[in-house]
């Protein structure tokens, strides 16, 4: 089955389909570098200047530009790929710490040293939090790897706002947990001391969330979404809870300005950023001149390594209270572990690119071997040059913009990875996995819709158990020996049937 084109069956509108595509990033260069080959054919053709010189070392700087532009689009989605498998080994750890801790955790608990035995649905709240923590563990690693510090987002903030604050039972800002550091605590201060009506939900987290969307409805496109039939809020079916400051979105792209569609005026860009802010000011957005986020200062904690010190803690007190075996302890650790390691090969993707010095040597090559492109060529190609040399420009610096784009698959660009889309996926999972009621097998396995033996035996398990007696079958024949003989007999006649039926 030959897969489906991108170009075609993508949800993505033509607009965003175009704005995926590299020509809106590469069009002021291919102009310029087009406008030479213009200026240099129409001397040649036009005046008695000749402007060409010997094409000798044409061919061969080309095959080396374009093998070294190849290596350098090959590393780039290598990377690509590479991240996109940790999001595939984030999802199936999660998986397993899920179904590890719902099925292999027992409810029934004795009783500890002078206490008391937890109930049932203590026992399924305390679990049901930790597959919550899961489930944040990967919204955190998505928030961590785009630049975002802290847990104030309305996708992260609800599943771990029950998690403990301070140490030592301390209730100051010096006491406060690394994870409830953020950049902006200075202008939204901690309430340490909170007196709340427990009822009172005037600041909650459906109400921020309802606040954000107004303000984006403000907008032209926001009232088209608004006004649709359906409206995407995947934070509606989150916990509504109490916050003391507003939550950040889940998604928090940099918007789109003039310099994104002129991106050679970036430039200018970087010359005013020094006049325009004082070194001391704070970036409260954290935004890099180019529009990416830029990477947590070191102020701001790991918040997936904190979240994983809750998951590790809470394996350990199963752990030492007996609640666990021994073999399902350890591929809870393992799973745990496991994750670590992925969320530093994460970080060895977005924090290590390629070299500067290689990739501006590559880009002023290509630049010279592009201007000195025209004077070679004008002389046999005559006016052609000028596509021609549009075309080799689109070529080269294509496949060069490229190779930058999906170096770093993490952020908001058209062409990284969805990974909102990777998290909503796992918590499906994750939900789908608590929805499971773990009864005992024997509840279901001997009734009127298992048909253990088919096809060899079309009579159901109720049925065989009913007969009160050992097993047989009637088209055994009389030498056939009832109970285990006769089971193996109509096996063997199962995987017959099977083989035959199955091959082609």
């Amino acid at each position: 089955m030959v897969a489906s084109n991108p170009m075609y069956s993508s949800g993505m509108s033509l607009r965003k389909k175009f704005l995926a595509t590299v020509i809106n990033d590469i069009w002021p260069e291919t102009l310029f570098f087009t406008a030479v080959a213009t200026m240099v054919a129409a001397i040649t053709k036009l005046t008695p200047h000749q402007l060409f010189l010997d094409n000798g070392l044409l061919g061969v700087l080309g095959t080396v530009l374009g093998l070294v532009i190849s290596f350098r689009t090959s590393s780039a989605y290598e990377r690509y790929s590479d991240g996109r498998k940790m999001w595939t080994n984030i999802a199936t750890y999660s998986r397993t710490l899920a179904m590890t801790i719902w099925i292999h955790i027992t409810n029934d608990r004795p009783a500890p040293a002078g206490g008391r035995a937890p109930t049932e649905l203590e026992c399924i709240i305390e679990k049901k939090s930790m597959i919550n923590l899961v489930q944040a563990l990967s919204v955190s690693i998505k928030h961590y790897l785009r630049g975002e510090s802290g847990v104030y987002y309305q996708d992260l903030y609800p599943l771990v706002c029950f998690l403990p604050r301070y140490a030592n039972g301390g209730k100051t800002e010096h006491d406060l947990l690394p994870m409830w550091h953020a950049s902006e605590d200075g202008e939204y201060p901690l309430e340490h001391n909170p007196q709340r009506n427990p009822g009172s939900r005037s600041n909650s987290t459906n109400t921020m969330t309802s606040n954000y969307k107004e303000e984006r409805s403000s907008t032209f496109f926001g009232s088209l979404r608004k006004n649709s039939k359906q409206v995407f809020d995947p934070e509606k079916v989150l916990p509504v809870v109490e916050v003391h400051r507003p939550l950040k979105p889940s998604r928090n792209p940099p918007r789109a300005g003039f310099t994104d569609y002129f991106p050679f005026l970036k430039i200018f860009k970087l010359i005013a950023k020094p006049f325009r802010k004082s070194p001391g000011s704070q970036d409260v957005d954290m935004r890099a001149v180019l529009g990416r986020k830029r990477k947590p200062r070191p102020c701001d904690s790991n918040v997936p390594v904190e979240l994983s010190l809750f998951l590790m803690n809470y394996a350990n007190v199963m752990i030492r209270a007996g609640y666990i075996p021994a073999p399902v302890a350890g591929t809870l650790v393992g799973a745990i572990t496991s994750m670590q390691d992925t969320l530093s090969n994460l970080e060895r993707i977005a924090d290590t690119p390629l070299p500067f010095a290689y990739q501006a040597h590559l880009r002023i090559s290509i630049w010279i071997y592009l201007l000195a492109l025209p004077f070679q060529i004008v002389k046999t190609f005559g006016w052609l040059t000028i596509p021609g040399t549009a075309f080799t420009t689109f070529l080269y610096l294509g496949f060069l913009e490229i190779g930058q784009e999906i170096e770093n698959p993490f952020n908001y660009d058209l062409n990284d990875l969805d990974l909102d889309d990777f998290c909503y996926m796992i918590q499906r999972e994750l939900h789908e996995i608590t929805a499971h009621p773990t009864p005992n097998p024997s509840e279901y396995v001997f009734g009127p819709w298992n048909q253990p033996f088919a096809p060899a035996d079309r009579r159901t398990a109720q049925e065989l158990i009913q007969a009160n007696q050992e097993y047989t079958h009637s088209e055994h024949g009389p030498d056939s020996q009832p109970g285990s003989h006769s089971i193996q007999r109509t096996l063997l006649k199962g995987w017959k049937a099977v083989d035959t039926s199955t091959r082609k």
